[in-house]
């Protein structure tokens, strides 16, 4: 006899992956703010008018590489899709619409 093994969802899982991706809009709002805060300071403590743009600059460093991030992080969980079964039409064929067949 064959059983079949069926995987359990948790209940939540939706709610917290689209927090998840919130959560990649916020940290780049707070970098930005984080960098902008550096480059006051050391503005402040120097006096140089370009520490503020070194602390902008790091702030939208650090945003950009958040992106990456969560990219990276997205692209793992795709990555079992090609194989699946109700995604082989594409797979094979590419992104033509089913309409393109009939002519």
């Amino acid at each position: 006899m064959e059983e079949k093994i069926e995987e359990t969802k948790p209940k939540h899982r939706d709610k917290i992956e689209a927090l998840d991706s919130l959560s990649v809009g916020i940290s780049m709002v707070a970098a930005i703010v984080i960098g902008v805060g550096i480059g006051l300071g050391l503005k402040h403590l120097t006096g140089y008018t370009w520490t503020l743009w070194l602390g902008i600059f790091w702030g939208v460093f650090a945003a950009g590489l958040n992106v990456y991030r969560a990219y990276k992080r997205a692209q793992k969980v795709y990555e079992g899709m090609e194989d699946d079964p109700r995604y082989s039409y594409r797979a094979k064929h590419g992104d033509k619409s089913f309409d393109d067949e009939d002519k």
